[in-house]
């Protein structure tokens, strides 16, 4: 009966030590691994109107390939907190006010009570970084308290998706929070975009809408 030597027991050492490698190589490099959810951390963003401030924090999106798995398809879920601070001169802004009749007004306050509208762009092969949503989007409202959105776009496309609207009636500060909120984006077979978009609209003799934009991110 043969022994083993101590080069023998480290060439299969070496051996074990080199399959051990290649496997976990191609377990990096497996379809499982590069399906992985990625979490994106997005800006803090603010921005300041007449008697209107917009925070949105703690915004981000957690992205992971359609459950659908047709190469056309992606989803993620967004999280964020905006808050809106509102101070007009007679602390009303709605609804229904009363017209002022005054020159130079536009007597807004028959658009009932002011809001705040929060939602997402979401782009198919179209840069979102760049331009508003006064640029031909589709507007399609969800409903409030929304716990999810099945997106279908084609290249070329943008389209604007509310997740909430709170009404505010009165001077002070308003929140809205939204938690792993899904995206399933459907239909988009080239690069996808999305961000986030805050819109503050204020009734009444002195109308104005403030909008606040987030960073943009890839849905892949």
């Amino acid at each position: 009966m043969s022994k083993s030597s101590a080069s023998d027991t480290s060439w299969f050492m070496r051996i074990a030590v080199g399959v051990s490698a290649v496997v976990a190589a191609i377990g990096l490099w497996s379809p499982g691994a590069a399906r992985a959810d990625s979490f994106i951390p997005l800006h803090n963003g603010f921005k300041q109107g007449p008697g209107v401030r917009i925070s949105s924090i703690h915004e981000h999106a957690i992205i992971s390939p359609s459950m659908a798995a047709n190469g056309a398809g992606r989803a993620a879920w967004v999280s964020g907190d905006v808050t809106v601070d509102i101070d007009t001169p007679n602390g009303v802004v709605g609804p229904n006010n009363g017209a002022q009749n005054n020159a130079g007004t536009d007597d807004s306050s028959t658009h009932g009570a002011s809001s705040l509208i929060v939602g997402y762009l979401v782009g198919c092969q179209v840069a979102l970084g760049t331009f508003g949503p006064s640029f031909g989007l589709t507007l399609s409202q969800s409903p409030t308290a929304v716990l999810g959105m099945s997106i279908p776009i084609s290249p070329g496309q943008v389209k604007w998706y509310q997740i909430d609207n709170k009404d505010m009636t009165k001077s002070g500060r308003y929140y809205m929070n939204y938690q792993d909120v899904t995206m399933d984006v459907q239909g988009c077979g080239g690069y996808a975009e999305a961000r986030q978009f805050d819109v503050v609209e204020v009734v009444g003799p002195d109308y104005h809408k403030v909008t606040l934009y987030g960073q943009p991110f890839t849905l892949g």
